[in-house]
């Protein structure tokens, strides 16, 4: 307005609501808020789907003093906002709620993601997350993953974290298979199936699966089948072990789980009232 059509200092700022001194002195970025703004857009362009708040999860070690505030008006300005996607309109129906897993190893939820190759060829990825903990059990990495397939994955996960009480899956041909139902039965694990055409029944791993697309399967062109069994591991690795969980107390999910499980067995040990303090016998 001063240059463009000649007008006061005093009255242009005047209209716009602006103070003289402002515009005389327009602020300066110091030193720290530069070096957070740059570790910000490095972030953010690295981890394309993540929002200010898991942003300011990684960044609250390197910048302790800085709260959540101050990060999204430095997100905003930046111009770094996720996109929303478009939810497809559906009719309404009854929705059956899940019920909330209390322990680690409690229920595991698994389903199939498809991908592609280079050359056009199909892969099939088995996830498989703990209901209770977020955290993501394993993924099964082939061109073709059968039932029997699916059960050696399972084993590989147990001989680590041992077997779940049950196991959350939808009516798919590998999980209706004699080979998976026998192996339900055989360890005394609970198979529950998910209405057919109903996926929200198995809710925690469609939510996985959609973080799983956008954050790894989206970010990758695999050419080869070796190729995208490494990528899909160091995401899953970075998944529960570094990438803050809004269910988690926006912690990695691999901590939340180790302190449920610490909280377990500091349950388990005796205290002193369960001891008679003169004869060091269990009180009756």
């Amino acid at each position: 307005m001063i240059g463009r059509f000649d007008m006061p200092e005093r009255h242009a700022c005047r209209l716009v609501g602006l103070s003289r001194d402002s515009y005389r002195h327009p602020p300066v970025l110091d030193s720290q808020t530069a070096a957070l703004r740059a570790a910000i857009i490095d972030l953010a362009q690295a981890r394309r789907r993540f929002g200010y708040r898991r942003i300011h999860d990684l960044l609250r070690p390197r910048f302790p003093q800085v709260n959540h505030k101050r990060v999204y008006r430095l997100y905003s300005a930046a111009n770094l906002a996720v996109r929303k996607r478009k939810k497809a309109k559906r009719p309404a129906s009854e929705r059956v709620p899940l019920q909330i897993a209390q322990s680690v190893n409690e229920v595991w939820s698994m389903d199939f993601v498809s991908d592609s190759l280079a050359n056009s060829r199909r892969i099939k990825c088995l996830t498989v997350a703990d209901d209770s903990s977020h955290e993501c059990v394993d993924i099964g990495v082939d061109y073709g993953i059968s039932g029997q397939y699916a059960t050696r994955l399972l084993d590989r996960a147990a001989a680590f974290r041992g077997y779940p009480r049950a196991v959350r899956t939808d009516n798919g041909p590998e999980f209706t298979s004699r080979a998976f139902m026998a192996w339900a039965l055989s360890h005394g694990i609970h198979h529950i199936l998910i209405e057919p055409g109903r996926p929200m029944q198995n809710g925690y791993i469609e939510s996985f699966n959609g973080k799983f697309r956008d954050e790894c399967l989206n970010e990758h062109w695999f050419e080869t089948l070796a190729q995208a069994r490494a990528a899909i591991a160091a995401w899953r690795q970075d998944y529960n072990e570094v990438r803050p969980h809004s269910s988690c107390r926006r912690m990695p999910p691999a901590r939340f789980a180790a302190l449920h499980r610490q909280h377990d067995v500091d349950a388990t040990l005796p205290t002193e009232e369960s001891f008679n303090i003169t004869t060091g016998l269990p009180a009756e």
